[in-house]
């Protein structure tokens, strides 16, 4: 019963340079904008929506290579801005760079880490 798993493509509307955290971990937050038709109740319904996002470690050094207005995929999951707030934010494990004719390139925890 303990899921929370997130995916969720979209335009990459905003996007902070690399920083790190004071234990020397990288940290990267940025801004996702999803727009699509979904059904709900046997109805199309136009969603769109901007989400606030984090990545850490590795898949913040992987992240930093994107840009605004790349249309990623992202998969992760969600948290409380901080233990004081109700506020949800994406934490990125897996992002994919989505390019034309369907071709991708995954950025995450493993292939950074295979390279490295």
């Amino acid at each position: 019963m303990d899921v929370n798993a997130v995916e969720l493509t979209g335009r990459l509307t905003e996007i902070e340079p690399l920083r790190h955290t004071p234990a020397g971990l990288p940290l990267l937050s940025f801004r996702l904008a999803h727009n699509s038709m979904q059904l709900e109740a046997g109805y199309k319904r136009q969603v769109e929506c901007e989400v606030r996002g984090v990545a850490l470690g590795a898949a913040a050094a992987a992240m930093s290579r994107l840009r605004t207005g790349d249309e990623i995929r992202v998969n992760g999951f969600f948290d409380r801005k901080n233990r004081m707030s109700t506020q949800l934010v994406l934490h990125a494990m897996r992002t994919e760079l989505l390019k034309e004719g369907n071709h991708a390139k995954t950025i995450d925890d493993e292939s950074s880490q295979s390279q490295g």
